[in-house]
């Protein structure tokens, strides 16, 4: 199966003071960008967007497997227990030199999606997550993210013969 994260309504390029919770007087953030986070290798993103595109999506592969409980959700990109997966979104400032360096990340709860979502996605082959990345006070979207924050959605996989194009990023 896979996974398509579209996101929409990035929130710029400049994070300032107050953009942040709690953090009036903190640092303004620029040239920020926002990627998917690979499980145990918090450096290692894929896909980074700057934070003024148009739009932002990710396509993950996972495995599904039956358990007791439902459907899991295994993959590279997939963090988490069984029964409490989610995928990060990464924010973070891009240096001249391209190093990306993270100040907050969105957990896209995947113990949210409704179970008939879920079922039918490991039938059609593909999930599919649609959200807006800018959060109430004008900043990067953060903390847990479920419904109605993001819909989740079973769509029909392209043909699998097919690459899995990234568009729009770039590898920090």
């Amino acid at each position: 199966m896979r996974i398509r994260i579209d996101g929409v309504d990035l929130p710029g390029l400049t994070c300032p003071p107050g953009a942040l919770a709690g953090d009036d007087d903190g640092p303004t953030y620029r040239n920020i960008h926002v990627a998917v986070q690979r499980r145990g290798r918090p450096d290692e993103l894929l896909d980074p967007h700057p934070g003024d595109a148009a739009s932002a999506t990710w396509t993950l592969e996972c495995t599904t497997t039956a358990s007791q409980d439902g459907i899991d959700i295994k993959g590279p990109y997939v963090q988490g227990r069984p029964g409490d997966r989610f995928i990060y979104l990464s924010w973070g400032t891009v240096d001249d030199s391209g190093t990306f360096t993270m100040f907050r990340r969105a957990k896209l709860m995947l113990d949210a999606v409704p179970a008939e979502v879920l079922d039918a996605a490991a039938g059609t082959g593909l999930l599919v997550g649609r959200l807006g990345l800018t959060d109430a006070r004008g900043g990067a979207l953060c903390a847990r993210v479920v419904p109605p924050r993001i819909t989740w959605t079973a769509e029909q996989r392209p043909d699998p013969a097919e690459r899995i194009e990234h568009t729009g990023g770039r590898t920090c």
